[in-house]
C-alpha cells in the first residue's frame, strides 16, 4: 500500500544473523563518533573479527587524513560493488525500536523512509523537514559522491518529531508492541547499550500511518520534522537526489529510490532525549588579551545572555551587553569568530562536558566558555521563527548513545 505521507514504510534490509553475537558484529556506531580515538575503532575491528558488518560499508571519520582512509575506502567501494540484496532479509514496513542507552534510559524510535521532496537544508527554508543547524556546503560534495556510488544506504540519521499526548504516535506503538514480530534484540558492541526492533506491519502499520498523516496535516506550514543527528548525511542525500532529477527529469525521478532517505524518528518529548550544550574554548591565545576583548562586549554578572568565562582555575560570570543573536551561543560564536579572525594562530575548539571544559581551560593559553543549552521544548519554535541554530549549538547525548548502523535500503534502480 502507498501512503501519501512524508515519512512512510520502506523495504528494509537486515542481515541474516543467527546469533546475538552476529548482530553485535553487524551494528557499528555512526562514523562521526570517536573521531580522535583510534583505539575505539581498533577495538571495533577486533570484535568484528572478519564477520559480516556494516563496518564494511562505512568510513570512520577517525580514518580521515590517515593511511586507513585510502585502504578502507577501497574496501568499501569493492564491498558496495559486490553487495547482493539476496544475502539479506527484507522487511516491508516500519521498525519500532527501543534503544536502551548506556545510562539505562530508553529511547523510542521508528525507522522508515523520508521523502526528500519535503526537505531543504537552506537556512530560511519553510519545508516540512527542517535543518536545525547551519549546513556547511563544502561537506556535501564528498558525501554526495559516496552516495552516488553506493548500492545501499545505511543511516545514522536521527530526525525529531513533536509527539504530544494528543498525537499519541509512539504511545500507539508501545500499546501493540507485544503483538509485533521481533526483528532483532541484542546488546550493541563496546558499551552501546541494547536495542530491540519490532516489525510494524498489517493493521498496526495502517493505524500508525493514520496517526502520522493526521500529525503532518495538523503541522502543515510549520516545522513537521526537525533534524537531530546526521544533518549533513540527509543534505547529501538531498543533493544526490537533485542531481538525479537534473539528469533524468523530475517526472522520472519521482519513482527513483534516491528520492527517499532511510532514517530513525524519535520524539522530542522522549525522556531519554537530553540536549547538552557544546562549549567553546579558545586555544593558543593570550588569555589576558581575550579578557580585554571581552570587556568591550560583556559586563560582570547575570544578564539576558550569560556566559561563564574560565581562565586558569578561575571562573567569572559575565553577560553580553548587546546580544547579536537570539541565542547566547550565537552571540558568543560571533565574538569567537571575530577574535579568531583577527588573531592569527588562535583556534576555537568545541567541547562536550563541563568538567572537560574546565580541565582544558586551566592550561596556559586557553579561555573556555560555559553557557546554558537551548531547551529542547523550544527547538521547533526557534527553528520556525529564526531558521537554523548556530553551528554546534547542542548535542543529543554522549558518543555511545548515538545511532548505530543497522538497517539498510537500496538506493539504486
Amino acid at each position: 500500500m502507498t501512503y501519501n505521507t512524508i515519512f512512510s514504510p520502506a523495504e528494509i534490509l537486515l542481515p541474516k544473523a543467527d546469533t546475538a553475537a552476529d548482530w553485535q558484529k553487524w551494528a557499528v556506531i555512526a562514523c562521526d563518533q570517536f573521531t580522535s580515538q583510534m583505539d575505539y575503532w581498533n577495538d571495533c575491528v577486533s570484535l568484528i573479527g572478519g564477520g559480516k558488518s556494516t563496518y564494511d560499508y562505512i568510513l570512520p571519520e577517525a580514518y580521515l587524513g590517515t593511511e586507513k582512509e585510502a585502504s578502507h575506502g577501497a574496501e568499501i567501494a569493492g564491498n558496495m560493488a559486490a553487495f547482493d540484496p539476496a544475502s539479506m532479509n527484507t522487511f516491508c514496513g516500519i521498525v519500532y525500536l527501543e534503544r536502551t542507552l548506556p545510562d539505562g534510559s530508553v529511547r523510542h524510535g521508528m525507522v522508515g523512509k523520508m521523502d526528500l521532496e519535503a526537505y531543504s537544508y537552506a537556512r530560511d527554508s519553510r519545508s516540512p523537514i527542517r535543518a536545525t543547524e547551519a549546513t556547511i556546503l563544502e561537506r556535501i560534495p564528498p558525501r554526495q559522491k559516496i552516495r552516488a556510488a553506493a548500492t545501499v544506504e545505511l543511516p545514522h540519521i536521527l530526525v525529531l518529531i513533536s509527539d504530544k499526548p494528543e498525537d499519541g504516535i509512539f504511545a500507539s506503538l508501545d500499546s501493540v508492541k507485544e503483538t509485533l514480530p521481533v526483528l532483532y534484540d541484542f546488546d550493541l558492541m563496546l558499551g552501546g547499550g541494547h536495542v530491540c526492533g519490532y516489525g510494524v506491519e498489517g493493521e498496526a502499520l495502517a493505524a500508525l500511518m493514520e496517526k502520522l498523516a493526521a500529525y503532518e496535516a495538523k503541522n502543515a506550514g510549520g516545522v513537521v520534522y526537525a533534524m537531530g543527528d546526521g544533518n549533513h548525511s540527509l543534505a547529501s542525500a538531498k543533493a544526490h537526489y537533485e542531481a538525479i532529477k537534473a539528469e533524468i527529469g523530475a517526472e522520472a525521478a519521482k519513482d527513483h529510490p534516491a528520492r527517499y532517505a532511510l532514517c530513525e524518528i524519535t520524539a522530542l518529548e522522549d525522556e531519554s532525549l537530553v540536549f547538552e550544550p557544546i562549549y567553546r574554548i579558545l586555544t593558543d591565545c593570550d588569555a589576558a588579551d581575550v579578557s580585554d576583548a571581552l570587556d568591550e562586549v560583556t559586563a560582570p554578572g547575570e544578564g539576558e545572555q550569560t556566559v561563564t568565562v574560565c581562565i586558569g582555575g578561575k571562573e567569572e560570570v559575565r553577560h553580553f551587553i548587546a546580544p547579536t543573536h537570539a541565542l547566547v551561543v550565537g552571540t558568543l560564536q560571533d565574538f569567537v569568530d571575530g577574535y579568531v579572525k583577527s588573531h592569527a594562530g588562535t583556534v576555537c575548539d568545541y567541547i562536550h562536558g563541563e568538567e572537560d571544559l574546565r580541565t582544558l581551560a586551566k592550561e596556559d593559553g586557553r579561555v573556555g566558555f560555559l553557557f546554558d543549552s537551548l531547551a529542547k521544548a523550544n527547538l521547533f519554535g526557534y527553528v520556525d521563527k529564526y531558521g537554523t541554530t548556530p553551528r554546534k549549538t547542542f548535542s543529543m547525548g554522549e558518543a555511545r548513545s548515538k545511532r548505530y548502523y543497522l538497517e539498510a535500503r537500496r538506493i539504486q534502480k
